[in-house]
Parts: structure tokens; sequence; C-alpha cells
């Protein structure tokens, strides 16, 4: 009986010390886990580290924005890149109006779209009469990427600053060279942006 008595207490101290061990490795990982977030602060980091991410984009100057824009003239053979919204041209740009800004901007293959491009830190708003060369007129306010476009200012076509010459990437064109008056009016959706990396 007392044999019997003594394994019933020397399994008992067993499954006590058991369970001492599990509740104290359940306090270590609580102590140790991180606080959750609200999802306010949580949403305000993920915003300033893509500010942060923009602003680490190699600098450049408005000239160089410039020159990478009119390698696309004639890079495919003395051609234009032909214009695509799944494709990716040797550089790994994407061969669309954003990936083509991204790519004369220097931003990182395959480049933001339009949507990043002015809603993610790349670029901050400014009005339209405060555009120099290298800047960028966005429209990004529809959830149809066929309605969204980006052009790169390339200087003003007149003195009463109506139209504008600028590089673009178009559907069923390619890249190009031309006079547009997007967000001239106001009243089209086009706005201008400032890339953050562009030094003058």
């Amino acid at each position: 009986m007392i044999f019997g008595e003594t394994m019933t207490v020397k399994k008992s101290r067993r499954w006590s010390l058991a369970a001492l061990a599990v509740v104290l490795c359940a306090g270590s990982v609580a102590l140790t886990a991180p606080a959750a977030q609200p999802a306010a602060a949580t949403a305000s980091v993920r915003v300033v580290d893509k500010a942060r991410a923009a602003q680490a984009a190699p600098s450049i100057t408005r000239a160089q924005v410039l020159e990478r824009a009119k390698t696309w003239l004639t890079a495919n053979n003395g051609r234009q890149v032909p214009y695509s919204q799944s494709k990716y041209w040797k550089n790994e740009y994407r061969q669309d109006c954003s990936g083509y800004a991204s790519m004369a901007l220097n931003l990182g293959a395959p480049g933001p779209n339009t949507v990043k491009l002015k809603n993610d830190g790349w670029t901050r708003p400014i009005a339209m009469n405060e555009l120099a060369p290298g800047d960028l007129v966005i429209k990004a306010n529809s959830n149809d990427p066929n309605n969204r476009h980006v052009v790169i200012f390339d200087g003003w076509a007149d003195g009463a600053h109506t139209v504008y010459k600028s590089y673009e990437q178009a559907g069923g064109v390619g890249t190009r060279w031309k006079q547009h008056s997007y967000g001239v009016n106001g009243r089209d959706g086009y706005h201008a942006y400032r890339p953050v990396n562009i030094v003058d």
C-alpha cells in the first residue's frame, strides 16, 4: 500500500511539473509576442514605408529623365517600343504608360503602376502652371486601367500654356512624342505631379 502511495505521489509530481512547464512556456510566449497594433496605426506605417521607398529612388535630373524617355522612341530596332499592359521590355519595365514613366525616372523595374505613381509617395501634386520638364501629368481616378494614363511633360508648346509637349507610351501606338492639353482645363481628371527623386 505504501509502495502504491509512493508511486501515486511520484506520478502526481511529474504531472505537476509538466503542467508548470506548460504554464511557464505560455507565459513566456505571451510576454514576448508583439502587441497587436490598431488598424489605423498599421495603415499609417504602410504609408510611411511607401513614402520612404519612393524617396529612396535614385536621384535624377530633368535632362536625364528626358534622355531616358527618348531611348524608347528607337529602342525596337530603330522603331518605338510597342505598347502592352502585359509585356515587359528588355530592361524589364512594363510596356504600358506607367512602366515607361518609371523607366524614364529610373525607378525600380517593372515600376509602380499609374495609381501607385500618384498615391504611394513617388510623386507630389503640383499646379499645372508649375510643370517643368520631367514632371508627370496623371489620370488615375478610375478602376479601369484603360481609363488611366500618365505622360511625361517636356515643355509648353505655347505662351498661353494651353498645349504642352510630352512623351508617352500610348495604346495601339507605342512610344511617342506628342502635344497634349490633358489637365489644362482642370475638368478631365488629369493633374500635374512632381516625381520626388527629381533634382533641379
